[in-house]
This record gives structure tokens, C-alpha cells and sequence, in this order.
């Protein structure tokens, strides 16, 4: 089946055009279904079964998450409209009638989260000792605590930048909080205009004299606005806030050094298109005015915020040492097979000789088995080189210093590392400068794609020959997120597997042309058509069954495939995190499709891919990897599935399949309206316990048998 849409590129950005006799009716917006995301998220929020600090922590990672919508989704559909392209997505809407519709959205779960941020959680908090106080609401210690802390900690780095035909408006950086003042002499009846930036050195919160006790850092600016303008009237302030445009655009094909085009494109960041104006309730018309103005923002795009600005950082309150209020500590299980034995570190490589190991985090540790895999690597004589991938990882990365480590020893040490990745640009040029000058042969990109795999070769010499070593992950390597992100990660000596990964690898770094592969599917060559296929091999099956597990499902071409495959009588279950543009259960058209999602402590990450009869008839085949079923990650992305070869590991896998679609578990199940519906009754089982649970037992039984 051809994909239905073309595609044409606007600023670096590829979008799909719907064609005229095209239904719309089949596919739900993609802007909508994320909002309907942050929904989800959000009403964690409000779940009274959730300890206090983690309930604010969801709107904290709401707010976020909208933060980068704006920055990304919404910027980009500004540029459409300036640009006067009017492209039609799948489900038929115009950019513009996208952006009126993701207003109406985003007004009602703002008006939400401020409901159950100031109804809910703060007199909530309050009753345990946890307040977030005005100035005014202050007993006298502590206010003198403040006066102190203003006098000592904060006036000394404020800056009032003055506005008038001598001080042009002042740039306003991206997210940064802000207070707009006006201000007069006493015998002037004119009033001026200056900006406070609250530098972002500052707590916003400061802690007073109780533990728990706070007063928000801009309240305690404006109660001390006399000190910033001596012998001037305050006439009106206004907190504020600005999102701009912080995707970049990049023109490979024009670039003669892709490190030279990010570092220009991030200096370039900074400067983008205002896309929202968040703005509080103070009294400030006027001011509300001149930044609508001086900003070129449109009514539109100005938020009032009625409960707290810069929800995102609402983050800090998770250091509070009130372990009553948070989620019981978890420590990821050491796998058995790779735990000490009697003292001793167990032989890893020895282990995946026997037979592949499949871990899960966070539940199984990421340190003790992909961490760990590339320290021994980087330190075993004879181990000759490391290949890898880099999209995103930690501040301090003990895999880099491994890998530095290793390249000081004399090792072939390659790393394919994405400068490309989101949000995580700067970190990853510094990253590649350290291992480039470690001796590291990096490899930044490919024209006009972005390295998404998620794979590590480690070549050792034993007995005269060369094995390999590979592990393949739906996650980054980041030990940090792999404490939140629900990801699995594949260790494992197949000698088919290492043959094809290393042909991979070769590819990358140098050039190759059409490599077929037999147990990888790899985009953007043949990672579409295989899936395409093995849908295609379900309709034809007698007893048809596909389950898929991703963050998103929007690609217009595979979800057309799941509809036919639905009117083949193929039961078809998507467990999808995120965004979906599929419409489920639809009479006639999708009735056999179920849509899933669960969200809670952890962030689901993982992809995986079932088919029961992927080998043939009645022989299933599970594939696990990096790649969404989006237009960038078939078509833009380099992008790696693997056919699982385990029994034992592809029956774990199913197993954890099946345990997300168990009828009585605490998920959102998608309608056909797109519309996000769950039950709310006790005796529901909490997937993410489950799996802590499933992973201590794992460790038990493999320890006593042992």
C-alpha cells in the first residue's frame, strides 16, 4: 500500500499533505491527542490514591510538557501560517484551525490544572505543613527572615531595565520569569515602564524559617519594589512569562560541517519567534498592552495565570526531605545472572555466551547490565573495539568515561552521536568534543536523517576469533532516566545478529548502498515496508493477531494497514503512551482495534512489536527497539527493530504484554470520538507495582535455584 500523502519540506520541517478525496473522519488530530496526553498526566494530579509531593510533581512535568508544545508544535504551525502554507493533516484541518483548536484545549486544562492546583493540592499540602505563602500571609520572623535573605541574596543581582526612547524593550528570553513595573514620580503624572528578570540563580521557592514554609522569589521582589525604584510610585506590576520558538532548522545538504550548523542553529535558538505570553493576575493592564505589543504576540497567544506561573517549577519541592508525601523508594534488582557471586563479579561475557539477557528497567538495573557492560569492555584485554550510539545521556555519563577509557587503552573505539537530539544539543557537542579528543573516531549524523537507534557492538578476541557483543535498547543510554523510563534493553552474543549490526555500523560511519538484514528492521530503508509486511502476512493468517506497544501511532500509511487488517478480522490491541491518531472500535472500519494507554510513576518507553504469525503460520515473532510509528521515525530517522531469536526472552516480553492488557488494570482506554476514558474503582491493579513485584520474584527464583 503507498502512502496516501505527499510530503513537502517548509523551513527544514517535513509535513504531510491530505489528499482531496481522502477521510478525514478516520484519523484524530495529532496536536489534540498530545494535549489529551497532558491530560492524562494531569489527572494524576487530582487521583486522591497518590501521595501529595508526586501529585504536585505531575502538574510540575504538565507544565513541562506543555512548555516544549509550545516551543516545538505550536511554533511550527505558526511558521505554516506565516508562511501561508495550507497543508491539511490527516484528520483535515487547517494550521490555523489547528491553532484554534489547540486554544479552546489548552484554556480548559489550564483552567483544570489551576483548579486542582489552588482547590486541591495547595490547602491539601498546607494541612500536612507544606505552604507556599504571599508576603502579606507572613507571621513577623518570618518576615524579617525574607527582608533578609532579599537584602543579602537577591537585590544584589536584580537588574530594572528602564524602558524609554534612550532603552529600547529589553529581549525576553525564552521561559524566563519576568516582572513588568510602571512606575512615576510623585510630581509626573506620565508613568514608565521597566522589566525585573528573576535571574534563574535564584530558588523560586525560598524555604523560611518552618521547613516546608515557602514564599515565591517574585512575591518577594514586589514586596520590595521601593528598594529597586527609590522615590518612585509603583503604579501596577505584572508577573510574566515568555515561550518562543525553539525548534531548529537545519539544512544539512547545505552544510559543510554539521557541529558548525547546531552551534550556530542553538546561538540562533535563543532568538526565536515569541509563540506565548503566560502573564498573572496583578494588576497590570497596561502593561499587558506594551508586551502584547513589543513581543508582536496576538491576543490569542496570552495565557492569564491564576494559580502559579511557571508551573515546571514546582520540581524544587520534590527535595523535601518528607518521605511521607512521596512514592516508597524502589532500587532497581540486580539480575541474578549478572549479580556477585560468592564475592566475584560474574563473567558477563561468559553469561551471554550461554544464552541472551533481557533487562527491564527501571525495575532491573541498568547500571549492573548495560552500564556495566560497556566499563568491563572498556577495561578486558581483549576486548579490540566498542561501537555505539549515542542520541541522549546523562550530565555525568560513566559510559563516556568508559568509552574514553577505553580509547586511552588502545581500543577502536567508534561512537555515532546525534547532535540533533531535541533539547540536548549543547550537551551532546561537549560530549563529542571529550571523546574526539580522547582519540574516539565520532561520527556526528547523516545528511538529512537522525541517528534514533538505540545498539553497542563490543568486539572481543577469544580463542583465535572475534565475537561480538551487542545490545539493543528502546531507551537512551542514560542512567538517569533509566530510574523513570520504562525501557527494556537485549544483551547477546547471536553471531547472526553481530554480523548484521556490524554491517550496520559500517554503513553508518562510512557509505554503503541497499543492505538487506534479515533479523533487523532498519529505517528509514526497510523499516516501513517490513511492518507493512508483517501486517499484510496477519490479514492473510487464519487466526490474525498483532499487538503493538509505542509513545506514538500517527503515521497515516500503518494506521490505513491496521484498519484493513481490523476488517480482515485481525484483533488488533495498541498500547500507546502518547499521541494516536487511530480511531478504535469504529463500526466497519476498526471494530477489532482496542487502544491503551498507561500512565503513572514511571514514563512508559518501550517499543515492541507482536505478531502471531510473523514466522508463518501460527509461529509468532516479537521485535523490541527504538522506532514510533511516526512519518520521522519510518522515513527520517535512523531507526532499529530486532527480531527477537529467545524463546525464553520473547516469552517474557509477551508475558509483558499481556499483562498491560488485563482488564482490571488503572489505564485510559481510547474511544472511537478520541476521547481518553478509565475506571475508577478499588481492586485495580497498579501496572508499575506489578512489575517491581515481578522483578523481585524474578530475583528470588533465579537466586534459589542457583
Amino acid at each position: 500500500m503507498q502512502d496516501p500523502f505527499d510530503v513537502i519540506d517548509v523551513d527544514g520541517r517535513s509535513f504531510s499533505i491530505a489528499p482531496v478525496d481522502f477521510n478525514p473522519t478516520h484519523y484524530l488530530n495529532r496536536e489534540l491527542s498530545w494535549l489529551s496526553f497532558n491530560a492524562r498526566v494531569l489527572a494524576l494530579a487530582a487521583d486522591v490514591k497518590i501521595p501529595l509531593l508526586e501529585r504536585l510533581k505531575y502538574v510540575a512535568i504538565y507544565g513541562s510538557n506543555l512548555d516544549e508544545f509550545f516551543q516545538v508544535r505550536v511554533a511550527g504551525l505558526r511558521d505554516l501560517v506565516a508562511g501561508e502554507v495550507r497543508v491539511r493533516t490527516p484528520d483535515g484541518r487547517t494550521p490555523e484551525e489547528q491553532l484554534d483548536a489547540i486554544r479552546v484545549a489548552v484554556e480548559q486544562l489550564e483552567r483544570y490544572r489551576q483548579d486542582v492546583f489552588t482547590n486541591q493540592l495547595i490547602p491539601q499540602l498546607r494541612l500536612q505543613g507544606v505552604s507556599i505563602l504571599g508576603y502579606d500571609e507572613l507571621e513577623p520572623a518570618d518576615q524579617k527572615l525574607a527582608d533578609a535573605y532579599f537584602d543579602e541574596q537577591v537585590f544584589p543581582i536584580l537588574t530594572p531595565l528602564a524602558v524609554d526612547p534612550g532603552h529600547p524593550f529589553p529581549y525576553i528570553s525564552d521561559l524566563s520569569l519576568n516582572l513588568g513595573v510602571r512606575v512615576r514620580r510623585l510630581e509626573d503624572e506620565r508613568s514608565r515602564f521597566a522589566r525585573i528578570k528573576v535571574p534563574g540563580s535564584l530558588d523560586r521557592l525560598v524555604e523560611l524559617t518552618a521547613p516546608g514554609m515557602f514564599i515565591r522569589v517574585e512575591d518577594l521582589i514586589v514586596a520590595h519594589l521601593d528598594q529597586l525604584f527609590p522615590g518612585l510610585e509603583i503604579v501596577e506590576h505584572l508577573a510574566f512569562r515568555v515561550t518562543r520558538n525553539a525548534d531548529l532548522n537545519y539544512r544539512d545538504e547545505e552544510a559543510d560541517d554539521l557541529l558548525e550548523l547546531v552551534e550556530m542553529e542553538l546561538r540562533r535558538r535563543r532568538f526565536g519567534n515569541a509563540v506565548r505570553l503566560e502573564i498573572g493576575t496583578s494588576s497590570g493592564e497596561s502593561i499587558h498592552s506594551l508586551l502584547r505589543r513589543e513581543l508582536q504576540i496576538d491576543e490569542s497567544d496570552i495565557y492569564v495565570e491564576h494559580g502559579f506561573l511557571a508551573s515546571s517549577d514546582l520540581w524544587s519541592l520534590m527535595k523535601l526531605d518528607r518521605p511521607d508525601l512521596r512514592f516508597d523508594d524502589f532500587s532497581p534488582v540486580v539480575p541474578a545472572r549478572v549479580s556477585q557471586r560468592s564475592g566475584e563479579e560474574v563473567d558477563l561475557f561468559e553469561e551471554l555466551r550461554a544464552r541472551d539477557l533481557l533487562v527491564h528497567h527501571p525495575y532491573e538495573s541498568f547500571t549492573a547490565s548495560i552500564q556495566d557492560l560497556i566499563r568491563r569492555a572498556a577495561s578486558d584485554p581483549d576486548v579490540v573495539a566498542i561501537k555505539m550510539t549515542l542520541y541522549r545521556t546523562s550530565s555525568d555519563s560513566s559510559i563516556i568515561r568508559s568509552l574514553v577509557r577505553a580509547a586511552e587503552q588502545g581500543k577502536q573505539v567508534a561512537v555515532l552521536i546525534e547532535l540533533r537530539a531535541r533539547f540536548d544539543e549543547r550537551a551532546n557537542i561537549e560530549w563529542a568534543k571529550t571523546l574526539e579528543q580522547a582519540g574516539v573516531h565520532v561520527t556526528y549524523g547523516i545528511t538529512g536523517l537522525k541517528i534514533h537507534a538505540k545498539m553497542t557492538m563490543v568486539v572481543r578476541r577469544e580463542a583465535g576469533r572475534m565475537v561480538r557483543y551487542c545490545h539493543f535498547g528502546t531507551g537512551n543510554y542514560n542512567q538517569g532516566t533509566a530510574r523513570l523510563y520504562c525501557d527494556f534493553g537485549l544483551l547477546t552474543s547471536s553471531e547472526k545478529l553481530g554480523d548484521e549490526v556490524a554491517v550496520l555500523f559500517n554503513t553508518l560511519t562510512g557509505y554503503g548502498g541497499d543492505v538487506s538484514y534479515d533479523d533487523l528492521l532498519v529505517a528509514p530503508a526497510g523499516l516501513r515496508s517490513g511492518i507493512s509486511d508483517l501486517i499484510r502476512q496477519e490479514m492473510r493468517s487464519a487466526n490474525g493477531r498483532i499487538i503493538v506497544k509505542m509513545n506514538s501511532l500517527v503515521d497515516p500509511s500503518i494506521i490505513g494497514l491496521l484498519y484493513e487488517a481490523s476488517q480482515a478480522g485481525v484483533e488488533v490491541d495498541c498500547l500507546v503512551r502518547g499521541i494516536c491518531g487511530l480511531r478504535p472500535g469504529v463500526p466497519g472500519l476498526s471494530e477489532n482495534i482496542r487502544v491503551r494507554s498507561t500512565i503513572g510513576r514511571y514514563l512508559e518507553h518501550a517499543r515492541l512489536y507482536y505478531f502471531a504469525n510473523g514466522r508463518g503460520e501460527d509461529e509468532s515473532i516479537v521485535y523490541m527497539g527504538s522506532a514510533d510509528v511516526m512519518q520521522r521515525n519510518l522515513d527520517h530517522r535512523v531507526e532499529t527493530l530486532v527480531a527477537i531469536s529467545d524463546p525464553s526472552v520473547e516469552a517474557r516480553l509477551l508475558q509483558t504484554l499481556e499483562m498491560e492488557l488485563q482488564p482490571n488494570l488503572q489505564s485510559w482506554d481510547l474511544g472511537p470520538d478520541g476521547s481518553w476514558t478509565r475506571e475508577a474503582h478499588e481492586g485495580l491493579l497498579d501496572l508499575h507495582e506489578a512489575f517491581e513485584d515481578a522483578a523481585k520474584h524474578r530475583r528470588k527464583s533465579s537466586s534459589s535455584r542457583s
